[in-house]
């Protein structure tokens, strides 16, 4: 199922093969005992393969059995209320952080309301504040095994400047990034920690530098992705 994962178009039985490491006879009898579970489909226009409906029943039981997604609900709800923003929740995930929850504001592009995204936690405000509450040693092997490649002019691509951004995030309660994955874009996080402390997610607003400055974004609305995040954190 890893094979479609940086896919954008249906896969043939080939590049499922190629995508998985495997020989295309291994490829084609997995492929047919998915099939048979509903796990994996033809496209419709028979150009390949695709995940099948199965994998939307089990992203619904992770969704709603997750006790942080239920207790999130109501408090993400409130957020997006108060800041009319994108509103954002990611789980942690080693050098990803993947969206779980997402509330979109008024004008998004299609992948921006997607469950499922993964994006890189180096780079993101969502990955940052969850960086800046692990010790800096995990945090240089986390950027060590990234791919450093830029989403526009401006992403991080050193762990100079990953840690740069963690002690400003340590110092102020909340991550800031600008122009990281996209270019016009302001989005501030908070991590969101287990019993033991540890980070385990992160609630993220994302605007517009069309809209906003770093500062205002995150004067506005800071305190309020802080509070959401420690109201979601498990308690000792």
């Amino acid at each position: 199922m890893m094979a479609f994962q940086k896919a954008r178009q249906p896969l043939s039985l080939s590049q499922v093969a190629t995508a998985a490491g495997i020989d295309r006879s291994a490829a084609q009898r997995i492929v047919h005992s998915l099939q048979k579970l509903d796990v994996i489909a033809r496209d419709p226009a028979d150009r390949g393969y695709l995940p099948g409906l199965r994998i939307l029943d089990m992203t619904h039981d992770l969704l709603r059995l997750n006790p942080m997604l239920q207790r999130a609900n109501p408090i993400m709800l409130e957020l997006r209320r108060r800041v009319h923003e994108r509103v954002d929740l990611s789980l942690f995930d080693d050098v990803r952080v993947v969206y779980a929850v997402r509330m979109p504001s008024k004008h998004e592009i299609f992948s921006a309301t997607l469950v499922g995204h993964a994006v890189p936690t180096y780079c993101t405000a969502g990955g940052v504040a969850i960086l800046s509450k692990l010790p800096d040693e995990r945090i240089a092997d986390i950027v060590g095994r990234s791919d450093l490649t830029p989403f526009t002019p401006h992403t991080i691509q050193s762990l100079a400047e990953v840690m740069g951004e963690v002690k400003a995030t340590r110092e102020r309660g909340h991550s800031v990034l600008c122009r990281q994955l996209l270019y016009n874009e302001v989005a501030i996080g908070a991590a969101i920690l287990d019993a033991e402390g540890n980070p385990v997610g992160a609630i993220h607003v994302a605007g517009s530098l069309q809209e906003w400055t770093a500062d205002s974004f995150s004067e506005s609305f800071g305190p309020l992705v802080e509070n959401a995040a420690r109201t979601v954190s498990e308690r000792r």
